[in-house]
């Protein structure tokens, strides 16, 4: 009995040192309070700088589709073409309007020389002669309408239009963009303003791509919108590849510096509303605090309400720390 008693002994001190020696390689940093860019969140939207949408200017069926969503097109490039028979018909009439004013203000010029009719007669013929005018050239300007083509060089965002469709002055028919020069465009509330009004700097972040880019400008609109009483802050993005109109992001404007203390997000273990962190003693010993947190503040830091003390050694992989506190505990 004895001999199994210190058999028993010499395991746990076993377990105990290899635990702490595992322990003490564990990743860790040590918490003291440190300067953070104080500020706030807008949830935001991607923007093409430039964008334009293609609209149909002539009446007609769509007979060829020859570019998509997602396709990269160049200046003048054709998109669809529609059946032009209406037009063409408007330009003949157009064509036989113009003849017959044309012979109308030659004869009455005639007519006048002659001394048959008025001057008045002549200038109403001749204004006569310039409405005809104008309406076959728009006429033959909606014939050449017939074929969309591309007005700038970029990528198509949305196809508005399907064969067989019929299209009519007005109705949009592509949406393209050029990919280049993104932005996003964040509402903040009215009691946010007096904060937005030096704001010159800001993060913005991508949760879907898991990035973070600096922005490149921050303007705030000079107007609010009337039924949400919200205004538009625009932020110019660097280079985003991966980033396309229509993407959610989240801005985070900068509105000061503080000092404060803060641990790695990825240190955090939550279960349910609870927040702890593992903490490595200067005996090398585990232990899980619990935390009370305040907001996110620069990347990837939370700041730290109660619960650390500058100087505490928190552990950066809590799965590895929970395995090892698991080994001592045997």
């Amino acid at each position: 009995m004895l001999i199994y008693m210190k058999n028993k002994l010499i395991l746990a001190l076993f377990w105990a040192l290899t635990a702490t020696i595992h322990a003490e390689e564990l990743p860790s940093v040590v918490v003291r309070p440190h300067t953070v860019a104080l500020g706030f969140p807008a949830e935001a939207l991607v923007e093409a700088v430039q964008q334009t949408t293609v609209g149909a200017q002539v009446a007609g069926r769509v007979v060829e589709v020859k570019a998509d969503a997602g396709q990269r097109v160049s200046k003048g490039e054709i998109l669809m073409r529609i059946d032009a028979r209406e037009a063409e018909e408007a330009l003949r009439a157009a064509d036989a309007q113009y003849e017959n004013a044309r012979l109308n203000f030659d004869r009455t010029k005639r007519l006048l020389d002659q001394k048959f009719v008025s001057q008045a007669a002549v200038d109403k013929a001749k204004t006569d002669l310039d409405a005809a005018t104008a309406n076959r050239a728009a006429a033959g300007a909606g014939q050449s309408h017939a074929t969309i083509v591309s007005p700038l060089t970029g990528i198509v965002a949305r196809r508005l239009a399907e064969l067989g469709d019929m299209a009519t002055p007005g109705k949009p028919l592509f949406i393209i963009y050029e990919p280049g020069a993104l932005r996003v465009t964040a509402s903040i509330p009215q009691y946010r303003l007096n904060e937005m009004r030096g704001v010159k700097t800001a993060r913005v972040e991508f949760p879907e791509l898991g990035k973070w880019v600096e922005a490149t400008e921050v303007k705030l609109l000079p107007t609010a919108d009337a039924a949400t009483h919200v205004s538009q802050v625009r932020v110019a993005l660097p280079p985003v590849p991966e980033a396309t109109p229509g993407m959610f992001a989240r801005v985070h404007f900068n509105v000061g510096q503080a000092e404060k203390l803060t641990v790695p997000a990825k240190a955090v273990v939550r279960r349910g509303e609870v927040a702890a962190v593992y903490v490595l003693g200067s005996d090398g010993r585990l232990s899980l605090r619990q935390l009370r947190l305040g907001d996110a503040v620069g990347q990837g830091e939370i700041e730290v309400l109660a619960g650390l003390a500058a100087g505490d050694r928190v552990v950066s992989d809590p799965v590895k720390a929970a395995i090892a506190m698991k080994a001592g505990s045997r």
